[in-house]
């Protein structure tokens, strides 16, 4: 039977660091992130379902997210401004991402990738579940820059002008994001004593 490489690729995640080239008080990285990520589109989608009259499945969400990052076990977190520096590297960039999230499906056993196809590969991703996603994943950025300014670590402060920025304009079309941002924001910077209501 032949052997596949697809879990010893994920396996390598947390050795892939996030928020290359910045000073970071409390170090993040690739596997830590994705699980955030995906608790966070799960709450996302249970908020639009509850809230907003919505008809997202929460679970699929979660997956989905869970397997938003699956190109950097191959080609590690490219740091934003080298990544967004003009339309050629961002291209190119793309154009690997692309290559590596192939590169997880065929390293599947052939009767498990069109299972997967459907999680791993970002343009086969219904557009609902990506904006949702993509969400989660600025909400995730947006927590450890408040958990780093809370620390005093300074700079995060034009990494926070740059997240409202985005996050106002995605809030107007996903009111889900204000809800959480009002109601579970706030006590990710608090204290074990004040979470515990001491």
């Amino acid at each position: 039977m032949k052997q596949s490489n697809f879990i010893a690729w994920i396996y390598r995640m947390p050795l892939i660091k996030r928020w290359a080239l910045m000073h970071c008080i409390k170090p993040e990285n690739v596997a830590e992130h994705s699980h955030l990520v995906a608790v966070i589109a799960h709450l996302l989608a249970v908020i639009r379902n509850t809230k907003f009259n919505g008809t997202l499945n929460a679970d699929r969400a979660s997956t989905l997210a869970l397997f938003h990052e699956c190109s950097e076990a191959r080609h590690q977190d490219i740091n934003h401004n080298t990544k967004y520096h003009n339309p050629g590297i961002t291209r190119e960039f793309k154009r690997l991402e692309k290559l590596a999230e192939q590169e997880c499906i065929d390293s599947l056993p052939d009767d498990f990738r069109d299972i997967y196809n459907e999680l791993i590969i970002q343009d086969n991703v219904d557009s609902q579940y990506k904006q949702l996603i993509k969400a989660a994943d600025l909400l995730s950025a947006y927590l450890k820059t408040l958990d780093e300014l809370h620390f005093g670590n300074q700079e995060f402060a034009h990494v926070k002008v740059n997240l409202d920025h985005k996050l106002d304009k995605i809030k107007q079309e996903l009111p889900e994001v204000q809800y959480f941002l009002d109601i579970f924001a706030k006590s990710c910077t608090a204290t074990v004593d004040q979470l515990s209501g001491m």
